[in-house]
């Protein structure tokens, strides 16, 4: 796939967007990949190379609700229940994909694509620590995922999260080259956690989210009480004003919110 790259005109335009959203009061909504890499300086853009999505603008009532479906040593599952409640609540959201979950899930992966609110991340193949891996390893581990993605669905992703939430510029910079905008999350539910009960799950996420907050919980069985919590969760954050989006319908909405020069 063709390379991204920023021109100079770009570069100069995207840090006009971050004063913009400065004055604003907006904290930063994407981060430069160098920030975990001992930069002080976060500059934001949408959807170009080098830089991270962790949420959407502060002032647009819009939530991602985004799940993780991933297998590691052994086969991972899929919770029905969690499919069910967004569809019979019609909520979007934003599910990231891994090759060796798609390939223990085949009839699960292409019923998740067949569903118009459901779009599709990807999330690599074994799950690794993508910062400590090879270059060859990090590309290799996303091209194979994008390919069984578009082998059952014929859908090919445009978005993808790292395991584990860790990205340095090199993993980023190597997403984007394949044509991947890298997606983190500011709100984690902790749904994996096993003391994170049905209550405790409602009471986090419905306090803590945020206008333009991404949502990370798991769809693959290690959330625990996700399923359980997630129908009290879409109620009390639509009570209070929140509409549901898919993570590129909330970047999407960033764009038109830019100033134009």
């Amino acid at each position: 796939m063709k390379t991204r790259v920023l021109s100079l005109p770009t570069e100069l335009y995207l840090l006009l967007f971050l004063f913009f959203l400065s004055a604003r009061g907006q904290d930063t909504l994407l981060h430069h990949a160098g920030a975990r890499e001992g930069a002080d300086t976060a500059r934001a853009t949408i959807r170009d190379s080098g830089f991270v999505v962790e949420h959407g603008l502060r002032t647009i009532n819009e939530i991602a609700l985004t799940f993780d479906a991933c297998s590691t040593q052994k086969p991972g599952g899929y919770d029905d229940r969690v499919t069910k409640v967004l569809v019979d609540t019609k909520t979007p959201a934003t599910i990231f994909l891994g090759g060796k979950w798609m390939l223990d899930q085949q009839e699960h992966t292409r019923l998740l694509a067949s569903l118009p609110q459901f779009e599709l991340g990807n999330h690599t193949f074994s799950h690794p620590h993508m910062t400590e891996v090879s270059d060859k390893r990090i590309r290799a581990e996303l091209q194979k995922t994008e390919d069984l993605l578009f082998k059952l669905t014929g859908r090919h992703a445009t978005l993808f999260r790292p395991p584990y939430g860790e990205y340095d510029g090199r993993v980023v910079r190597i997403a984007a080259e394949l044509g991947l905008t890298t997606i983190e999350y500011d709100l984690p539910s902790g749904d994996p956690d096993t003391v994170a009960t049905r209550d405790r799950l409602i009471s986090w996420v419905t306090r803590k989210a945020r206008p333009g907050s991404i949502i990370v919980m798991h769809i693959n069985k290690r959330g625990w009480h996700t399923a359980e919590a997630l129908p009290e969760i879409i109620t009390r954050l639509r009570a209070r004003g929140f509409t549901f989006v898919t993570v590129s319908k909330l970047i999407h909405d960033a764009e038109l919110a830019l100033p134009h020069p």
